[in-house]
């Protein structure tokens, strides 16, 4: 969806939705020189909404918050490449990495 779009279905006005691409915390595709907005992006603003309109979160907590969900979506793809790769070994390798991964968890809890 364009600039128009994206803006109304969010109910926010251009200044605001500028500071949060100026801020890295929406980052859109461009296309003919004009910025395009897809599911993530809208997904992003709902959180960007929530922190700053409702629970009073100022600019450099949003900047913490975005770069940690950031993170977390990089460690998910990680672990998500972690398990395939886990589950393409052979039956014997793979019940001595989950093993191993038991036994770390047993350890963490101590």
């Amino acid at each position: 969806m364009d600039d128009h779009e994206f803006r109304l279905h969010l109910k926010i006005e251009v200044r605001e939705l500028d500071l949060w691409v100026e801020q890295g915390w929406l980052v859109p595709a461009m296309r003919e020189g004009r910025r395009r907005f897809g599911d993530a992006d809208l997904a992003r603003a709902r959180l960007i909404l929530d922190l700053t309109h409702r629970m009073g979160v100022n600019e450099a907590g949003v900047d913490l918050i975005m770069d940690l969900v950031d993170q977390l979506h990089g460690m998910r793809g990680t672990m998500r490449q972690l398990v395939t790769a886990i589950n393409r070994q052979d039956a014997k390798i793979r019940q001595r990495l989950l093993g191993a991964l038991g036994e770390l968890d047993d350890i963490g809890r101590l």
